[in-house]
């Protein structure tokens, strides 16, 4: 009773309550029957025998309980490795085809289907070129700042994240949880733009330690392809094969600095949400026929002061405001760093218009002389 649980214990309980019940009751009719249970060597050896077999039953009893015990203490080490082994396994592998197996236990195979995706490709322009010019070690903390930020996006819109491609990355909408074409599709714009609007948070941070010329381009495209598990019953690798995986690809690698390039089936979905620029037929490899693409426009930039972004560079000049991260309390802040700027820059006006008129009238008293 003392090193059981609270239901085996009272299950104890009422058996020994029942027990003690009966024993007193067969000791009251013995009793009545006039027996004399002093006399004689049977009843000392009847309750000798019978101490011992109750000693013997508890001894076997504890005996199977510290075994079961040590076998539940092992289970649950075994048991928590396994978890945090899991637990550790699971980042290489997307949450949308881990957490179903991990829940249901359901078998796992080489099958695939013919589903329609929305397929993004992006990656980074110019990073190749300055990861020439750089030690590994910041172009490794580059590349995984940049991996770290689109995953949470990608995450939190819902994307499978297929895999990372050097500096790029391939994420798809649409299975195994669809929200319907239309709406995989403006999943996967919103996505971009997020991405997008990231990358000039982290391109500004990145030009304050000397790494510049970094953006982002993206190509999507709508269509139906092959998606999931390929490989051998050894080794599977869960990804989508297509031809539309391939075009989205291509407009990746045509988009230029931050553009975003769309197919026609994904303007066909998108365009009443968002503004797009049609930017010609392009000539794409691996295609016969030229393929119409969009260039989808940012929804802040014809907003004017409702925008809540402002990014403008000049040489020498950097201009990034966020509004949708700032504080209230950084208002005050921001606008006397501004105001201090522009003192700066009246300074700077004025040095300059008196250097100007101080060259004129050298150049004055050259003619006359």
């Amino acid at each position: 009773m003392i090193v059981s649980g609270v239901d085996n214990g009272l299950r104890l309980f009422t058996v020994a309550l029942v027990t003690s019940i009966v024993f007193y009751y067969v000791s009251t009719i013995l009793d009545n029957e006039g027996l004399n249970c002093n006399e004689g060597w049977v009843p000392p050896t009847v309750l000798l025998a019978s101490i011992m077999v109750i000693l013997y039953q508890f001894r076997s009893t504890y005996q199977e309980y510290i075994g079961y015990k040590e076998s539940a203490s092992k289970a649950g080490g075994r048991l928590s490795t396994m978890v945090s082994v899991i637990n550790k396994l699971t980042r290489f592998v997307p949450p949308q085809i881990w957490e179903p197996i991990v829940r249901s236990d359901s078998p796992v195979s080489v099958s695939n289907k013919r589903v329609k995706l929305t397929i993004m490709f992006s990656d980074i322009v110019g990073f190749t070129d300055l990861s020439d010019s750089l030690s590994a070690d910041n172009v490794a903390d580059i590349l995984n700042t940049y991996m770290h930020c689109m995953t949470l996006i990608a995450d939190r819109h819902g994307a499978v994240l297929d895999k990372f491609i050097g500096d790029g990355m391939v994420c798809f909408f649409g299975e195994p949880n669809s929200r319907g074409s239309r709406q995989d599709a403006l999943d996967c714009v919103a996505m971009a733009i997020d991405m997008r609007r990231e990358m000039r948070t982290l391109r500004q941070k990145w030009r304050l330690m000397g790494f510049e010329g970094l953006y982002i381009r993206i190509g999507i495209t709508t269509g139906y392809c092959h998606v999931g598990n390929f490989g051998s019953n050894n080794r599977l690798s869960y990804t989508l094969i297509g031809k539309e995986a391939n075009l989205a690809s291509r407009l990746e690698s045509n988009a230029g600095k931050d553009e975003i390039l769309v197919s026609e089936s994904t303007y066909d979905y998108v365009c009443h949400n968002y503004e797009c620029q049609h930017v010609g037929a392009l000539q794409l490899k691996g295609f016969d026929d030229k393929v119409n693409a969009w260039q989808v426009l940012d929804p802040d930039a014809n907003k004017g002061h409702l925008s809540k972004w402002v990014d403008h560079t000049l040489p020498g000049f950097n201009l990034h405001l966020n509004f949708k991260d700032m504080k209230d309390n950084d208002y005050q802040d921001i606008r006397s760093r501004l105001n201090f700027a522009l003192e700066r820059i009246e300074q700077e006006e004025e040095k300059l218009a008196q250097s100007i008129a101080e060259e004129s009238k050298r150049h004055s008293a050259n003619k006359k002389s």
